[in-house]
This record gives C-alpha cells, sequence and structure tokens, in this order.
C-alpha cells in the first residue's frame, strides 16, 4: 500500500514537472520574434522550375547511375536565376504568351509551314527563343537566284533570295532607298573605315592595336550587326570570321546577311550566345546596344561577353549612347565591374536635336580581357 501511494505521488511529481517545462518552452517560443519570410517566389519561375525538375526525374529514371547524385536536398532558389527568369528565358518562356503560341504551332504536320517570320518575331522578342521545333516542310523563294555573290559587297543583292510577302518592300533597291542607313552597304563600310572624330575607331586602327599586343583576331561576334558588313569587311580584308546577331524587324536582315556569305544569328539580345566558353577573340556591341536595354539584361549581356571571350580577348562598344549622368553613374560603373583594360574609352555629345534636348552623349570604348583574375 505504502509503495504504490510512493510510486504515485512520484508519478504526480514528474507530471507538474513535465507541464511547467512545456508551459516555459511555449512562453519562450512565442515571445521570440520569428525571422523574415523569404521573399515569395514568382509562380512563373516555379512552373519552370517544376518543368526542369520533371525533366531531370524523367532523364534519371532513364541512367539509373545518375540517381544517386538526383537525391540531394534541395536547396533554396538562388536569387540570381529569379532574377534572370525576369528577363530571359529558362528552358522557354513561351508558355507566357499561349494564344501566341499557338497561333505559331497551329500547322499541318508533314506538309509546308506557315509563312510567318513577323510572329516568329514577336514570340522571339517575348522570350520564347529558341522556339519549339515544327515538323512541317520550311517555304522557301518559289524562284532561286540564278548565281549567288562571291564577294560580300556585290553590287546588288539579288531580290529572288527573299520571300518579300510580310515586308512593305519588295526589293533590296527599295529598302535602300527609305531606309540607307541599314541597306547602303558601301555607306557603312566607309563609316567602318575612316576617322572623323574620337568616336570613331576605324578597323584597321584595330587591328593595329591587336598586332602590337600580340592578340590574335580570328573570331568574332558583332552583337545588332544589322546587313553583317563589319563582318564582310572582317572577312574580306582579314580573313576574320565573324558571326552577325540580327533580327528581321521590318527588314529581311538575316536573308541580307546570309546573301552576302555570312553568318547570321537571329537572336534577340537577351539570349545567351550560342558558342561555347573563352572561344571568341572579339565581341563588338554595334549601335542596336543602347541605353534602351534595361539595366539587367546589359549586365547579364555583358558577362555573357565575359564568358565567350578568350583572355586577352577584346569588347569593342561602338557608340553606345545615354544620358551623360546615366553614363557616369550607371553604365560606366557597369562596364567598369568587368575589370578590363580601357584601350580607347572615348565620350562625346550627341548633337542631334534628341541628343541635345535630353543631355545624351555617344561611348566608343575598346576593352581588353586580362589574362587572369586575381
Amino acid at each position: 500500500m505504502g509503495f504504490t501511494m510512493g510510486l504515485n505521488l512520484i508519478l504526480l511529481v514528474v507530471m507538474v514537472a513535465t507541464n511547467i517545462l512545456s508551459l516555459y518552452h511555449l512562453s519562450s517560443t512565442v515571445q521570440s520574434p520569428r525571422p523574415p519570410l523569404p521573399a515569395p517566389v514568382p509562380d512563373n519561375l516555379i512552373r519552370q522550375l517544376n518543368t526542369i525538375r520533371a525533366t531531370i526525374n524523367h532523364l534519371t529514371r532513364h541512367s539509373p547511375s545518375s540517381a544517386a547524385t538526383a537525391k540531394k536536398p534541395a536547396s533554396a532558389v538562388p536569387q540570381d536565376l529569379i532574377l534572370h527568369s525576369q528577363i530571359g528565358s529558362i528552358v522557354s518562356s513561351c508558355h507566357n504568351h499561349p494564344d501566341l503560341l499557338h497561333k505559331y504551332m497551329n500547322y499541318t504536320p508533314f506538309s509546308t509551314c506557315p509563312f510567318d517570320p513577323d510572329l516568329q518575331e514577336t514570340l522571339i522578342l517575348n522570350g520564347c527563343h529558341p522556339l519549339p521545333r515544327r515538323r512541317c516542310f520550311s517555304k522557301t523563294p518559289s524562284k532561286q537566284p540564278s548565281s549567288l555573290p562571291l564577294t560580300p559587297f556585290p553590287t546588288s543583292l539579288p531580290d529572288s533570295g527573299v520571300i518579300w510577302n510580310k515586308y512593305s518592300c519588295k526589293s533590296f533597291t527599295c529598302l535602300l532607298q527609305n531606309n540607307p542607313t541599314g541597306f547602303d552597304l558601301n555607306a557603312q563600310r566607309s563609316s567602318l573605315l575612316k576617322y572623323t572624330c574620337e568616336l570613331d575607331l576605324p578597323i584597321s586602327q584595330f587591328m593595329q592595336l591587336a598586332k602590337s599586343a600580340n592578340s590574335a583576331i580570328r573570331l568574332g561576334i558583332d552583337i545588332g550587326g544589322g546587313t553583317g558588313t563589319f563582318a564582310a569587311v572582317m572577312k574580306k580584308s582579314y580573313n576574320v570570321t565573324m558571326l552577325t546577331t540580327t533580327m528581321n524587324v521590318n527588314a529581311p536582315y538575316n536573308e541580307a546577311v546570309a546573301l552576302r556569305g555570312l553568318v547570321p544569328l537571329h537572336v534577340p539580345l537577351q539570349q545567351r550566345f550560342p558558342v561555347f566558353d573563352g572561344t571568341m577573340d572579339l565581341v563588338r556591341c554595334g549601335r542596336a546596344v543602347n541605353r534602351w536595354i534595361p539595366v539587367p539584361v546589359l549586365e547579364f549581356m555583358l558577362y555573357d561577353v565575359d564568358r565567350v571571350l578568350r583572355a586577352g580577348g577584346y569588347l569593342w562598344v561602338d557608340r553606345f549612347f545615354s544620358k551623360a549622368v546615366d553614363l557616369e553613374k550607371v553604365y560606366g560603373p557597369l562596364i567598369g565591374k568587368l575589370g578590363y583594360k580601357k584601350v580607347k574609352w572615348a565620350v562625346a555629345n550627341k548633337t542631334d536635336p534628341s541628343g541635345l534636348k535630353h543631355g545624351e552623349v555617344y561611348l566608343t570604348g575598346l576593352l581588353q580581357k586580362p589574362t587572369s583574375k586575381t
């Protein structure tokens, strides 16, 4: 009897002590501040990451050897990934434009593809790149050119090498008359070879600078290169292979580049360059690269330039225009983050009415990637 009462008393003491400890722990938990909640992940990024995860799971089911590494616990989404998802495509941004995508994919398989270059341009410029593949035959001009130019500076480009249905002009002669800045090949060549002010960097001067630094120039990318005249001069005069990124905005720029015997890359400015790391000797940013590009897009582009340039390679910024205050506070420091050597850095006022009104300037810069990072 006494043993039983003693045991009950001990159990009662233990229960009371346990309750006291529980109350103390609960009160301390309520009083302690909660850690701040992480920033919400955008729904479109979650969908894209789920697509990536589903693809990885599909691959690991067919590759047992890699299944072990795929079982690592998931970590927090990197902030750079969230930032880039807002300005560029991860896997594909096509699902963000279902109406356009449905129109693009509404075709009859194994027949002739719809001729929709304007729709393609719209999708690409909205981040849907690369476009989905289609199982249909690409439409070609009904009458092929009897001969193709053997020089990148022909007297004229063959009109029969282009399907003109979607353009207001129906010939290169019309384009030359209505858009001489874009299609006067000889005037473009002249502007690349002459020195009239401090903003100019003639190609011959650039090649001499590279030669003096013992830098071989063999391969490069011309960003926003229009009809490819920079690549044409480099090929004809210096045997340098340049890829030209260009878009068919209101004119057949890609066809013009190809008809000159050059290589067009139909990619937007936010697209990762489709070349391997450290393989280019030169990346030139033409006048399509300017202050109208959102700063995050420009920053990612500059670091992709760094990715493809070899050590000792050159970044050539040709007449980048912005407001003077923005060049000093935003774009200059942005370029400076690369840590490149400034071979040329020239700034001058943009003297047209718009430039004077908005206090805009031009920048021409030639920068060399260092051979080593400390």
